[in-house]
């Protein structure tokens, strides 16, 4: 179980400094696109300018693109995982008893340690799909649980949750005056471009998060934002004068100007995230040693050894195979690793292919 009061994260750690590997199938995002694929004027551009809270003009398109009122919309930088912590912060007073999903990506215990919360853990089982456990989440919420956080698509196994579960979970908030915080960081990958699915209604007690930085290959920007209530909003831009200040106003006008191109962008990501799907379900879709449950989106799969180690196998596969995986452990799930499905075709086919040689030669 991820420690509940640690104040750092191990695995940003080993995602920054440990998968320089010649085969890198850690990552879950897109590769970086290049300013060019944005189409950004650069000689429009300022280094300072009305950002105060914000950039005005981006925040407009992504108030429109979800259709949401622009007061329920938050810009504080740093990406989806800033926007995570403040988003969090802004609700949390320390003590206050927090119910995270499990299999977990494991910023989200971590920020919440530094905040001083009470952890408990509602888990998803591969056995069930990967289901959000509704019925565990429910008897937290209405046991005083102030705050519920989960991901959808979910980090690391890619299930959508469904509908009416997410319905569910939010009548009792409404109950109780619970709330709940979910990442939709992936969720757009489950629909059609444009559809600008989000659990967030403004009158309702579910915050949402999510940003450019996952689908788009736009990490470089650190475009992440909250939709929240307009109160909360508000209360997460004062409390941002405490961490951020003020935005890096170069950073959202390229954000600004990439939301013009997230059509041509979202097809990028989708003609990869096919050609690696494939790949994967040919070299790893149904190999022994792997127990797995397959989405037909996102860009994660999350398969578990049937026998040994994952650390030691994780270890020996990028001495011996020069091959990077995410092992469980950064996800509450040890026996688990997480594959990315987004990266270069070629290196990505590569890396099954010298991961599915090494199940046949470094286990027991």
């Amino acid at each position: 179980m991820i420690a509940p009061r640690v104040r750092y994260s191990d695995y940003m750690r080993y995602a920054k400094l440990e998968t320089g590997a010649r085969y890198n199938l850690a990552t879950s995002g897109v590769p970086d696109c290049t300013l060019d694929d944005i189409c950004a004027d650069l000689a429009a551009l300022d280094l300072q300018g009305p950002n105060v809270y914000g950039y005005p003009p981006l925040i407009e398109k992504i108030a429109g693109r979800f259709g949401v009122p622009e007061a329920c919309v938050v810009t504080p930088g740093g990406g989806c995982s800033f926007a995570n912590h403040l988003a969090m912060a802004s609700v949390l007073e320390p003590g206050d008893s927090v119910l995270v999903e499990t299999p977990v990506y494991e910023l989200l215990p971590a920020a919440l340690g530094g905040l001083n919360a009470k952890l408990g853990f509602a888990p998803r089982r591969l056995e069930d799909g990967w289901r959000l456990n509704v019925e565990a989440i429910v008897e937290g919420i209405r046991s005083g649980v102030r705050l519920v956080v989960l991901t959808n698509l979910h980090n690391p196994t890619g299930a959508l949750a469904a509908a009416e579960d997410l319905a569910a979970l939010a009548e009792a908030a409404e109950d109780t005056g619970a709330w709940i915080l979910i990442d939709e960081i992936y969720l757009e990958l489950a629909f059609p471009d444009g559809a600008g699915p989000t659990a967030f209604s403004p009158q309702g007690r579910v915050i949402v998060t999510s940003g450019l930085t996952k689908i788009y290959g736009l990490s470089g920007l650190r475009c992440g934002w909250i939709l929240a209530p307009a109160d909360v909003a508000e209360r997460a831009r004062r409390m941002n004068d405490l961490f951020g200040a003020r935005h890096v106003f170069l950073a959202e006008q390229l954000a600004s100007a990439a939301f013009d191109r997230l059509a041509v962008l979202r097809a990028r990501a989708d003609a990869l995230i096919k050609t690696n799907r494939e790949a994967y379900a040919e070299i790893l879709g149904g190999h022994p040693a792997l127990e797995q449950v397959r989405f037909p989106h996102g860009t994660t799969v999350f398969p578990r050894l049937r026998r040994g180690d994952m650390n030691a196998f994780a270890a020996a596969l990028v001495e011996r195979y020069e091959t990077v995986v995410a092992p469980g452990r950064f996800f509450d799930a040890e026996a688990h690793m997480r594959l990315g499905l987004a990266g270069d075709p070629a290196m990505t086919r590569e890396g099954f292919t010298r991961l599915a040689e090494a199940l046949e030669t470094l286990l027991p």
